[in-house]
């Protein structure tokens, strides 16, 4: 049973001391070398990780912390509490974190325009299209003419991706077609959950709250994609961080990768290791902890690198086509070099 220190630790709010002797040897971004071993007697190096509000990389980032992984690998991971996306990626970019997690989209648009990045695929949870449990819709084809909310904007990969489906295999123009609304999740998942919306394109943390609640999927984003020759899950979501931190402090990377695997393979495992993650899952009842729970274990990867290039490949050069330079940048193809393969080269 964890203290109220230990759970406080647990959800990112790291005890300071420890955190101000790391600090005092330099984080990894400013300049250390990050070339200790564990049980060589060297000081531990500090790896800022951004952590967003209700994040699930929060979630990660305590049991990291609970079970001693990153002390293991001869490193303090410390917690960097962001506001949002925007913020992490400004954050990142402005070098006040060593690595967040991202969408693979924007870290390729990054390498593209010349900041040489590495991608490390974290989830392939991705979002689906959600109705009432007791709803008439079926099909894509049943959209016709229906209230459809749709999470983010009119570039939102999903929503590209959905809207590519329906024409080419329904023959159904969602923009035309259909009645989109765009908006925030909270406030489109609540207008579903009211009746004021028909079906709303969601991100996975709110489709798991609303299956817990009755509610179904009507097609998910590993649905849609399959669509385009997809053959395996994509971890559209993933660690990024500079190359120049690799030739750096290739150790320290490898090291706070083997951690991440080693704290998803105990959330595989069994319940203790949930036991600091509850707190910060903000799961309302035993229903919605699960159906969150079960979502992102099942978006733990576990493919290669080099599959899950083959096709990232495949959805990029769809999204490049239907989004245009507004989605990708100057890059029509994934830029060559991005996935880190494990080792001190990329």
């Amino acid at each position: 049973m964890l203290s109220r220190r230990g759970l406080m630790a647990a959800a990112g709010l790291w005890p300071i001391a420890p955190l101000r002797a790391a600090q005092a040897q330099g984080t990894l971004g400013q300049g250390t070398s990050g070339q200790g071993t564990p049980g060589q007697g060297t000081s531990p190096q500090a790896l800022k990780v951004g952590l967003l509000p209700f994040g699930t990389v929060a979630w990660e980032a305590a049991v990291i912390k609970a079970e001693g992984l990153d002390a293991a690998e001869g490193l303090v991971v410390e917690g960097v509490r962001l506001a949002g996306s925007d913020a992490a990626r400004i954050a990142f970019q402005g070098g006040q974190v060593d690595t967040i997690v991202s969408d693979l989209l924007w870290a390729a648009r990054l390498r593209a325009e010349g900041r040489a990045v590495k991608f490390l695929p974290y989830s392939s949870t991705e979002g689906a299209l959600m109705v009432p449990g007791d709803s008439g819709l079926r099909s894509v084809a049943d959209l016709a003419g229906k209230r459809l909310g749709v999470a983010g904007g009119a570039l939102d990969k999903n929503w590209l991706l959905l809207r590519a489906r329906a024409r080419e295999k329904e023959g159904l123009d969602l923009e035309r077609e259909a009645r989109p609304v765009f908006g925030a999740p909270p406030l489109l998942m609540r207008k579903l959950e009211s009746g004021e919306l028909d079906a709303a394109l969601l991100y996975w943390t709110f489709c798991a709250r609303l299956e817990a609640r009755g509610f179904r999927r009507l097609i998910g984003a590993d649905g849609i994609a399959t669509a385009f020759g997809v053959e395996g899950p994509i971890a559209l979501l993933g660690y990024v961080f500079d190359e120049a931190l690799l030739q750096r402090a290739p150790q320290a990377v490898a090291g706070f990768a083997r951690a991440s695997a080693r704290a998803k393979r105990a959330l595989a495992a069994g319940e203790a290791a949930w036991a600091p993650v509850r707190p910060l899952m903000a799961a309302e009842d035993e229903a919605t902890y699960a159906t969150l729970k079960r979502a992102f274990l099942d978006g733990i990867p576990r493919r290669t690198a080099a599959a899950e290039r083959v096709d990232a490949e495949r959805l990029y050069a769809v999204l490049a086509r239907l989004g245009g330079e507004r989605l990708v940048g100057a890059a029509a193809t994934l830029p060559a070099g991005l996935y880190w393969d494990g080792g001190p080269n990329g």
